[in-house]
C-alpha cells in the first residue's frame, strides 16, 4: 500500500521543478534530498530563456528574479586575443532576452518556497536512496541508507549524473565520451555595471570566466584523465597556466591558495537508451549526462520535469495507472536531447579536443566567427539554438484548488 503518489529522489533542477508542479496538479509528492541543504557550489547556474518563460507561465517570474543573479544577454568569448560575441539573446521574443546567472542554490530554494503552497508537496533533506523496492518486477519505492522503506505509486529518479536508481533499476546507458574535464574554482574581481561572462580560446588551454559580480566562478578546462598531472606540477604553475590564459585576473588569481579552493568537474556526456519501467522515470542528469558546453544542464532538466507532470500529473491526480504513459516522456524529451548532445559532442570533437592537443597560435579566427560578427544578425541562430533549444515545453499541467 503507498502513503503518497509521487517519490521523487533528487532535489535537483529536475526533481524540484518535477515536485512543484506534480503537487501543484493536486498529486501527494515527496521529495528526497540526500544533502542537508541546497548550498553546494560549483554547480550549474544558468538559467535560460526558456526556462524563464516557464516561470512566466506559472506567474514566478518576478519572484525568481528578485533573487540574487545577474543577467548575461550575449555570450562572448576570446579567440586568439580577439573579442567575439557568439549568441544575442536580446531579440529572442521571451519574457526576458538574457541568460540569468543564479546561484544554484538560490534557484532550488525558490522552486522549494512555491512548491511548499501546495498541501500535497514535502521535502526531506538528509535522506539518500540507496536501492529501490520491486514486486512482481515492478517499482514500488526506494530504500534509503538509514533503511526506510518508502513505497509510492511512482518514483521518478532524479538524482543526478551517477544516479543511483537507474543503476539499480538497470536501466540502460549508452556513453557518448567527453575530452575534456574541468577545474573550478573562485577568482574575486569588483563589481561592475555590466556582466563580462566570457571564455578564453587558445591552442592547449580553454577558460570560461562566469561574472558572478563581485568574483569570477573559473572553469579550466583540460584533457580528460590529466588532473593528477597537473595537480602534481604545484598550485603555483597552475596559476601561472590560469594566468597565461585570463591575464584579466590579475594578482586576485592568488585567492587559490591550494588545491582546496579548487574542484573538479569530471565531464559526462551520455544518455539512457531506456528512460522507464514499470512504476519508475528517470529524468534529468539521471536520464541524460550534458557537456557543459552551451550551459543547458539546467534547462534540459526543467524541460524534463515539465514535459513528465504535462504527461503524468494530471491523470496520476485522478488516481489513474500510469505506467503505459511513461514510454511518452521519453518520447518527448528524447529527441531534443539527442539533439542538443550531437551539437556538444561535435563542438567536444572539432573545437576542444582539437584546441586542447596544442598547435601553433590563432592567427586568423574560424570561418564562422567571422561571419558571426560580420553578420549580427547570424547571432540569433546560436542564441535560439541555446536559450530556447529544441521542443520547448510550456505549462500545460493542471493546477488543482489548494483548498
Amino acid at each position: 500500500m503507498s502513503d503518497r503518489d509521487l517519490l521523487i529522489v533528487g532535489g535537483g533542477p529536475a526533481g524540484m521543478m518535477a515536485g512543484l508542479l506534480f503537487a501543484r496538479a493536486g498529486v501527494r509528492t515527496l521529495v528526497l534530498e540526500k544533502h542537508g541543504d541546497f548550498l553546494r557550489d560549483f554547480r550549474g547556474d544558468t538559467v535560460h530563456p526558456a526556462t524563464l518563460d516557464l516561470f512566466d507561465e506559472l506567474g514566478l517570474l518576478d519572484g525568481l528574479l528578485a533573487r540574487p543573479h545577474d543577467e548575461a544577454p550575449t555570450l562572448t568569448g576570446l579567440v586568439g586575443g580577439r573579442p567575439f560575441t557568439f549568441a544575442d539573446f536580446s531579440h529572442l521574443r521571451t519574457a526576458r532576452g538574457f541568460i540569468a546567472l543564479m546561484p544554484q542554490w538560490e534557484f532550488l530554494d525558490f522552486i522549494s518556497s512555491a512548491a511548499r503552497a501546495y498541501p500535497g508537496f514535502s521535502l526531506q533533506m538528509n535522506c539518500e536512496a540507496k536501492g529501490v523496492l520491486s514486486e512482481g518486477g515492478r517499482i514500488t519505492g526506494v530504500i534509503t541508507a538509514d533503511g526506510q522503506e518508502l513505497r509510492a505509486k511512482l518514483v521518478i529518479a532524479a538524482d543526478g549524473r551517477r544516479s543511483v536508481l537507474r543503476e539499480a533499476a538497470a536501466l540502460p546507458l549508452q556513453d557518448l565520451g567527453a575530452p575534456m574535464d574541468v577545474f573550478w574554482f573562485r577568482v574575486p574581481k569588483p563589481r561592475e555595471a555590466v556582466n563580462r561572462t566570457t571564455g578564453v580560446f587558445m591552442p592547449g588551454r580553454i577558460i570560461a570566466l562566469i561574472d558572478r559580480g563581485d568574483y569570477w566562478q573559473c572553469a579550466f578546462v583540460f584533457a580528460k584523465g590529466s588532473a593528477e598531472t597537473i595537480r602534481a606540477r604545484g598550485i603555483a604553475a597552475f596559476r601561472a597556466d590560469v594566468i597565461a590564459v585570463a591575464p584579466m585576473l590579475g594578482s586576485a588569481i592568488e585567492a587559490v591558495a591550494s588545491w582546496d579552493d579548487v574542484k573538479l568537474l569530471t565531464v559526462a556526456l551520455d544518455r539512457l537508451t531506456r528512460w522507464h519501467r514499470p512504476g519508475l522515470l528517470a529524468i534529468g542528469d539521471a536520464a541524460h549526462a550534458m557537456s557543459p558546453v552551451g550551459g543547458v544542464g539546467i534547462n534540459l532538466a526543467v524541460q524534463d520535469a515539465v514535459a513528465a507532470a504535462n504527461i503524468l500529473a494530471g491523470p496520476m491526480a485522478r488516481g489513474e495507472d500510469v505506467d503505459g504513459l511513461l514510454a511518452r516522456v521519453q518520447a518527448r524529451r528524447l529527441l531534443p536531447t539527442r539533439l542538443i548532445q550531437g551539437m556538444q559532442r561535435a563542438i567536444q570533437t572539432q573545437v576542444i579536443g582539437r584546441l586542447l592537443a596544442g598547435g601553433p597560435p590563432i592567427t586568423r579566427p574560424p570561418l564562422i566567427l567571422r561571419l558571426l560578427q560580420r553578420f549580427r544578425l547570424l547571432q540569433r541562430i546560436p542564441a535560439w539554438i541555446v536559450g530556447l533549444g529544441f521542443r520547448r515545453e510550456h505549462i500545460r499541467s493542471p493546477e488543482a484548488p489548494r483548498g
